[in-house]
């Protein structure tokens, strides 16, 4: 069961991410219509060409697509949430004019249609992170965490036809055809030959078409572009440094020498140089959640989600010149008081940093949803 907030988590749960269904609607949808007229000695099977009514997107955020763990756990919890069968992938409803295969059983005016649920709503971040009881003492617990968004999805697509005649379910999609119909309208009430009839004002008036897509550039739609790293004034870093190492092990963070190398685990020597060594810097706090930036002691620079492949699961950590630049602010969530295990996320991609493997070189990572083993899970040690 998805947790909920206010929900206990454990250490290990710290460089987790779990989505949180804050509002959901849903809403009978056309996407694809026809009104057919069946006189009498023309009834039986008739195949009928629908036009595009409207064209349903799967998305999640602000980018159009569905990516990463994190976004089909979200749909994944809208269905269960709704107790639907909805699209968890990227994915959309057909923007080509699709044929319909109906036994009319009667003459009549006829919408011919096919239509979906389509599932709207917003979204939190559920992260771990330490909060102070009653009385004083601490436990884990999972809290809201920066970051939201909306979701968009739809059920299994419908096909039929009716009539205005016809007595439909409120509230369903056979009853949006049917209000598509407009049984009122003179073109609803004239005679027609048998077969197509020309649109209605309604129907012409509700036709939308929408494709969602990313930028030009590759930035998510409707979110900030990063600043791509423009120099800044000088760091306000916190005085001491630390390692970030796999909790029990002797790995930890490094950051490379290499400009286009990135972050891996290795095991501080004499010849580490300081890259094994972080500061925290321009440091500030909400409800308990650190953020900052990690500026590298070794070679100067800070921790980045590189921007050309920010938008990618399992895109690698890396160093770059300080800047005022959301890719290189994490938030830090902290266990209970006397322990120094973290879990780290960025800030603009809000996925969680963790490793595949535990191993010599092994790069470190973002994950949507973090990574359930307890792999995301550092500890922070002053040096």
């Amino acid at each position: 069961m998805a947790p909920r907030p206010g929900d206990t988590c454990t250490a290990a749960d710290l460089g987790v991410r779990h989505p949180y269904i804050k509002t959901t609607e849903v809403s009978p949808t056309i996407t694809h219509f026809k009104g057919w007229y069946v006189t009498q000695g023309t009834t039986g099977y008739q195949s009928v060409t629908t036009s595009t009514q409207t064209t349903i997107s799967v998305t999640v955020g602000g980018n159009g697509t569905v990516q990463g763990s994190f976004a089909a756990e979200t749909l994944g919890t809208v269905g269960a949430t709704l107790g639907l069968n909805v699209q968890v992938n990227y994915t959309s409803t057909s923007s080509e004019s699709t044929t319909v295969t109906w036994n009319f059983t009667q003459p009549g005016y006829y919408g011919v249609y096919k239509g979906t649920k389509k599932v709207t709503g917003t979204y939190g971040s559920l992260n771990c992170n330490r909060a102070q009881k009653g009385d004083g003492s601490w436990a884990l617990k999972w809290i809201e965490g920066p970051g939201s968004g909306s979701f968009t999805t739809y059920t299994t697509l419908e096909e039929g036809a009716v009539r205005c005649e016809d007595t439909v379910p409120a509230n369903s999609i056979m009853a949006k055809a049917k209000g598509l119909l407009d049984c009122g309208s003179p073109a609803a009430r004239a005679e027609h030959p048998a077969g197509a009839v020309a649109p209605t004002a309604k129907q012409t008036q509700d036709r939308l078409v929408r494709h969602p897509a990313p930028t030009a550039d590759g930035t998510p739609a409707g979110q900030p572009k990063a600043a791509g790293g423009s120099a800044r004034a000088a760091l306000n870093c916190e005085p001491g440094a630390y390692k970030l190492d796999v909790p029990g092990m002797p790995l930890n963070w490094s950051a490379p020498l290499l400009a286009n190398d990135g972050i891996r685990l290795r095991e501080s020597s004499f010849f580490s140089a300081h890259l094994d060594n972080w500061r925290l810097c321009d440091v500030t706090e909400n409800n308990g959640v650190l953020e900052a930036s990690l500026w590298n002691w070794g070679n100067g620079g800070c921790a980045t989600i590189p921007a050309d492949i920010a938008n990618q699961e399992r895109a690698h950590l890396t160093t770059a010149t300080c800047g005022q630049d959301d890719l290189q602010r994490f938030y830090i969530y902290r266990d209970v008081p006397g322990s120094p295990k973290i879990g780290v996320q960025n800030k603009y991609t809000g996925s969680m940093m963790g490793h595949d493997r535990y191993a010599d070189g092994e790069l470190i990572r973002q994950y949507s949803s973090g990574r359930q083993d307890g792999t995301g899970t550092y500890t922070m040690t002053g040096v």
